[in-house]
């Protein structure tokens, strides 16, 4: 930067000046000629060299003006024009040739979720949920030491207009090793607001459906979750989603699917058979606290849809439709979660189905029933890095008849039900210890269990919606 600018007070500047004050001084010593207070009259003489002294005290300050508007017309010139500054000239470089697409140009980011368990139930022997059929992954988790379901990633962008993902589910059945494609899908923006993504993804239904089972607050999910969608759905097909330019959030979305996932089963219509559709909205109340409520619904054609019972050989065949209601809200002071906040959270869930019902490979028998489900929770970090979680849910079906009394769709009476405390330490992000205590009422016999988890995030990891 230049120096600074003289600022010039012209005031100042004639007060400061020798002649001007000698010439005061004068004056000061004649002003009594100037009064009728004296009663002497100035001579010609004290007048005429009064007014020498004035006119040449005009030419000074008038010279002393001109020269101090000449230094700032110079310093403002060059601010306006600084003098050039030496630079080394650069090599000679080739001319930049087309861009082409570099081997490590969109390396993909690699995340991997370690998941282990340790469980001690109550009652050994388990069973099935009477009144729900549902699927592989609807039973009760293994007992003692397990591997849990670790997840393996993969992630990056195909282009400037085309990002992809892939995940692989790894998780241990009585000592053999399984994977699962859990996600292998693209997705691109195609206007403001609008998203599509095309292959395996989680469904845009209800409010835990959207993530991965170890963002969640709890050891294992909610009932209506494991018996309604067997713990996630996901399916392949197309979904888009389309965020409107409001200020309320507001979201649109839907999907048409293969259909090839619990609860749809066999890729009716030839590979078309499933479709959903989601409405969510949310805002901000005041600073601290925040809300998110959505309405989702899935209609699905199953065919030959097998239940998770080992052995069994139920199935089933016809219509599905499931809707699921869900409602978020979450409390932090200031709007700062790092020390405290609190989150409340549920969903309810309606099926209704009509078909055919094949118990254990037998004939079969016609069947229409509802079934309904809901689940509320509470999580509060009371401090940093701790929290602590209560959790409830339940299940009811429609009771199937008399012709299908003694098949897993028999309710035997019993509405099922659980409850769930834990408390979990979270040393970072990226790391999670838990504990969990659930009464499990879901079966006519009641089982205590207990669940000590790990969760541990390594290298890459995207964040997690609200």
């Amino acid at each position: 930067m230049p120096s600074q600018i003289p600022q010039v007070n012209h005031l100042s500047a004639a007060f400061a000046w020798p002649p001007l004050a000698r010439a005061l001084g004068t004056l000061a010593l004649t002003a009594p000629l100037f009064f009728p207070m004296s009663a002497e009259a100035a001579s010609d003489a004290d007048i005429a060299e009064l007014k020498t002294l004035i006119k040449q005290m005009r030419s000074d300050y008038e010279q002393r003006i001109s020269t101090l508007e000449s230094r700032l017309v110079a310093a403002e010139k060059k601010v306006a024009a600084p003098e050039p500054v030496a630079v080394a000239p650069l090599p000679d470089v080739p001319p930049t040739p087309t861009p082409v697409a570099r081997a490590n140009a969109f390396n993909p980011a690699i995340g991997l979720v370690l998941n282990g368990t340790y469980r001690v139930f109550s009652d050994p022997a388990g069973g099935d949920i009477p009144g729900f059929p549902g699927g592989e992954e609807a039973g009760r988790a293994a007992e003692g030491f397990s591997l849990g379901e670790s997840e393996l990633s993969f992630a990056a962008d195909v282009d400037d207009r085309f990002q992809g993902k892939l995940t692989f589910s790894l998780a241990d059945n009585d000592g053999a090793t399984s994977v699962e494609l859990e996600e292998a899908f693209l997705t691109t923006t195609i206007a403001d607001g609008a998203r599509v993504q095309a292959g395996r993804f989680l469904s845009g239904i209800g409010y835990l459906n959207t993530q991965h089972t170890h963002a969640d607050d709890f050891a294992d999910r909610p009932l209506p979750y494991r018996m309604m969608l067997n713990g996630v759905y996901k399916d392949d097909g197309l979904g888009i989603s389309w965020v409107a330019p409001t200020d309320t959030f507001l979201e649109i979305g839907g999907e048409y699917l293969r259909g090839g996932q619990y609860p749809a089963a066999g890729a009716g219509d030839r590979g078309k058979g499933a479709w959903t559709a989601h409405v969510k909205l949310g805002d901000d109340v005041g600073i601290s606290n925040s809300w998110q409520a959505g309405l989702s619904y899935l209609d699905t054609r199953p065919i030959g849809r097998q239940t998770g019972t080992p052995g069994a050989e139920d199935s089933f065949s016809g219509d599905s439709r499931l809707w699921v209601a869900d409602a978020v809200w979450k409390w932090a002071p200031n709007g700062d979660p790092s020390a405290r906040n609190l989150e409340l959270q549920g969903e309810y869930f309606w099926r209704d189905e009509s078909g055919e019902f094949a118990p254990n490979g037998s004939a079969a028998i016609p069947y229409s029933g509802k079934q309904k489900g809901w689940y509320a929770q509470a999580v509060y970090q009371f401090m940093p890095q701790w929290r602590i979680g209560a959790r409830t849910s339940a299940l009811k079906a429609d009771d199937p008849g008399a012709a299908l009394a003694g098949t897993a769709l028999d309710t035997q009476g019993h509405d099922p039900r659980d409850y769930s405390l834990m408390l979990d330490w979270s040393n970072s992000e990226f790391s999670r210890i838990r504990m969990q205590y659930t009464r499990d009422e879901s079966r006519p016999v009641a089982d205590d269990q207990w669940t000590l988890q790990y969760i541990m995030s390594l290298g890459a990891h995207g964040a997690h919606t609200y």
